[in-house]
């Protein structure tokens, strides 16, 4: 299938490829609550993709962890975006809570035969990991490798045994990346260990809670640019509260753009240069050389 060029609009001043790509969006678009805040109150839900869309270079599919999208739906959902708009999946609980990353490739294959059918749009996909899951560090491995070549992968473990160099090697020699989560409470090292990135917002300290406020949202800017090259890209997604504090965070967002580094703007449509970071290759149980691919930190992500 090929892609269609589409126009869109940049977020930012300056050419295509020189600053860092760093696409915003959220966990969900579809929650009642969101009518009248993020989505207008006339808008009918049909509608409420094509309305995200226009407004975010990205989303993330939460719900297909509780029940995998049908392939029609998958179709619907490319038909309905803009070809640079980007979806990311997060994997089903029956690979992770319910089997625990044990015998990944069936519900990994299901998986990825529906989502090929977003055509150009498909993002990585989200692995999230129970909170009781300790490190094992085999089953990790079995689960990367049940993806097709050239699936990008984020992992979020959510057990404190994870966060150890062995993980980070792992996920390097596969260009797959540490989902960088900034939850309350929960300490995430500062992990860059592929090409790209995939940060999960799950709240701030603002108000209203669990809003984030400008300089946080500009600390944020500024570790990402320490962590990534300008020519990487980075996902960002913000939680998915019933409070629909994302209108705010939807008028902050370009303040983002505001730190001196990164820059704020859309994936370039397919086609144009610049749109996809350079390949990695991994030297030496996995880390690759020379570029400083894996940059390992002991601080949290906060």
């Amino acid at each position: 299938m090929q892609c269609a060029t589409v126009s869109a609009p940049s977020l930012s001043t300056g050419a295509y490829g020189d600053r860092m790509v760093v696409l915003i969006g959220t966990s969900g678009w579809q929650y009642a609550s969101w009518r009248g805040r993020l989505h207008p109150a006339s808008l009918p839900r049909r509608l409420w993709l094509e309305h995200h869309a226009a407004r975010f270079q990205t989303v993330e599919v939460n719900n297909a962890f509780y029940r995998l999208p049908t392939v029609a739906t998958f179709e619907a959902w490319a038909a309905r975006s803009p070809g640079d708009f980007v979806v990311a999946v997060k994997a089903g609980r029956h690979l992770s809570p319910v089997r625990r990353l044990r015998d990944p490739a069936e519900p990994v294959q299901r998986l990825m035969e529906r989502a090929v059918h977003l055509g150009c749009r498909p993002g990585p996909v989200l692995v999230q990991l129970p909170a009781n899951l300790p490190l094992d560090l085999s089953r990790l491995v079995d689960t990367l490798d049940a993806f097709p070549s050239g699936t990008k992968v984020a992992v979020e473990p959510r057990h404190p045994s994870w966060p150890v160099e062995p993980v980070a090697e792992v996920l390097a020699a596969r260009d797959h990346t540490f989902c960088l989560s900034d939850a309350p409470g929960r300490a995430a090292p500062r992990w860059r260990t592929a090409s790209w990135g995939y940060v999960r917002m799950h709240a701030g300290r603002a108000a209203p809670w669990p809003c984030y406020g400008t300089a946080a949202l500009r600390r944020r800017a500024e570790r990402l640019a320490e962590l990534w090259r300008p020519d990487d890209e980075v996902h960002v997604y913000f939680n998915n509260d019933g409070a629909s504090t994302t209108t705010v965070l939807q008028q902050r967002r370009l303040r983002l753009c505001r730190a001196r580094r990164p820059a704020l703007r859309r994936r370039p449509p397919p086609g144009r240069s610049g749109a996809e970071p350079g390949a990695i290759r991994p030297r030496n149980a996995g880390v690759p050389s020379g570029s400083g691919h894996v940059r390992l930190s002991r601080g949290q992500a906060r």
